[in-house]
Formats: C-alpha cells, sequence, structure tokens
C-alpha cells in the first residue's frame, strides 16, 4: 500500500481519522451542538406557581436543557428533591433549595424533581417531576 509522502500527507490523513472520529460520536449521540441546548420557561407565562405539576407533560427534555424558575422570593423558592421526598411534599435538610425568584437550573439525564419548600405549597401541586434524556 502505498503511503501519502511528507508533512502535507499526514496531516491529510489525521484530518480524515478526526473527522470520521466526529461523525462516529454525532451518530452515536455523543456530540451535540451548542444551539441543542433549551430554555425552558417554567410553567410559561404563569411562571413556577399553583397547579405547575403538569407542565412538563408531553416536553421533550435534553440534558443540558435549562430550566428558568421565575416567582417571587418572599413567597417562593424552588427545592431539589429525590422522588420519595417530592412524593411526600418534603424538604430534607441537605436539600439544594433555590431562592432567587429567577433560577436556572440546568438539567442532568434522568429524572429530577422540584418542590416549592414553603409550607403548603406543595401540596397544593407546586411541584414538577422532569426527565431528560
Amino acid at each position: 500500500m502505498a503511503r501519502a509522502s511528507g508533512r502535507g500527507g499526514d496531516k491529510a490523513i489525521c484530518f480524515v481519522h478526526l473527522g470520521l472520529l466526529l461523525v462516529f460520536l454525532a451518530l452515536q449521540g455523543g456530540v451535540q451542538p451548542a444551539a441543542a441546548q433549551r430554555e425552558w420557561p417554567v410553567g410559561d407565562s404563569n411562571g413556577w406557581s399553583f397547579g405547575v405539576v403538569g407542565w412538563p407533560n408531553y416536553k421533550p427534555f435534553k440534558a443540558g436543557d435549562v430550566l428558568v424558575f421565575r416567582y417571587d422570593p418572599s413567597s417562593h423558592n424552588v427545592v431539589v428533591v429525590s422522588d420519595v421526598d417530592y412524593a411526600l411534599c418534603r424538604v430534607p435538610a441537605n436539600a439544594t433549595t433555590y431562592s432567587s425568584g429567577n433560577d436556572r437550573v440546568t438539567l442532568s439525564r434522568g429524572a429530577t424533581f422540584f418542590i416549592c419548600g414553603f409550607p403548603g405549597d406543595c401540596d397544593k401541586g407546586m411541584k414538577i417531576a422532569v426527565t431528560a434524556r
């Protein structure tokens, strides 16, 4: 088999291999363009509020997408909880809590559970379960 001569041939071979590797990774889902990241305003125009529990239904969330929680921080917050704490509307002592009123949370692959930690709010439907692929 003939070999490319000189440095230019070696560079060309490297570029071909790099191109093939990128195509392979893209086909395997390992490379996603930055534009694939999407921002999701939780609750749409209503924001993070009562009755938002069904908001995530049928939305195609992906790992890397960003949830944007907008609310009045004097009366609400956002707490990341386990599936059990979500079902029980319980805020564990070590939970990650957001309270700015304009919080941005980047989703990881799998299920993530959010509740409002103010007393009674979760029981009134201020909670969401989001699954990102």
